[in-house]
């Protein structure tokens, strides 16, 4: 598969309006195995994803949004939450087999666990922007929510807390804001 960067980077967008187009459940399985292959530190990979899709679902989510995020997300095909399961270490002898004590690196140190599930569950989700934007879908990540209320309508009794919220399908460029500024190199980078 060959993909342009225009299509992952520079004709991106973040979509806040949404044609009524459906984002078949197997799109969404091609998402997950294309992302999964993104490194993470000793292949933690603590993201895990809640594709809300459902009118019940939508139903429990949208009142853990804030005012401005609702219709933009009631409007989306798919609503991916994006998790980070704070036990993710107790995969480490399955996803990091070739040293059998990285299980040790974690227990009991819950700011390690917290740094580390924060950290690699984002950078996980910077890769399931790039497969979803690969696969044809545009997307709409925000934060603007309430996580422990959306912990406990879609996580309760799990060891997984939100990170971020993403909204996907095939975007309404009428709903598009002009593209924002990014800093050149010079401003926001140094080699040393």
């Amino acid at each position: 598969m060959q993909i342009s960067t225009e299509r992952l980077f520079d004709h991106a967008r973040t979509h806040h309006a949404w044609q009524p187009h459906p984002v078949a459940d197997e799109t969404l399985r091609q998402l997950y195995d294309l992302m999964k292959w993104g490194p993470t530190s000793a292949n933690c990979s603590p993201a895990r994803i809640l594709f809300v899709k459902s009118a019940e679902a939508k139903a429990r989510l949208l009142p853990c949004l804030m005012e401005g995020n609702r219709d933009q997300t009631a409007a989306a095909p798919v609503t991916a939450i994006i998790g980070m399961d704070m036990a993710f270490y107790e995969r480490l002898p399955q996803l990091f087999p070739h040293n059998p004590q990285a299980r040790s690196w974690f227990e009991g140190q819950p700011e390690v666990i917290a740094a580390t599930a924060l950290r690699n569950s984002s950078l996980q989700g910077g890769y399931f922007i790039m497969a979803a934007r690969a696969l044809g879908l545009d997307c709409g990540p925000m934060s603007g929510f309430d996580a422990a209320a959306v912990d406990a309508a879609f996580w309760a009794g799990t060891t997984v807390r939100t990170n971020f919220l993403c909204n996907l399908g095939v975007g309404d460029p009428a709903g598009l804001h002009p593209r924002g500024p990014r800093l050149p190199f010079d401003e926001a980078c140094r080699i040393v």
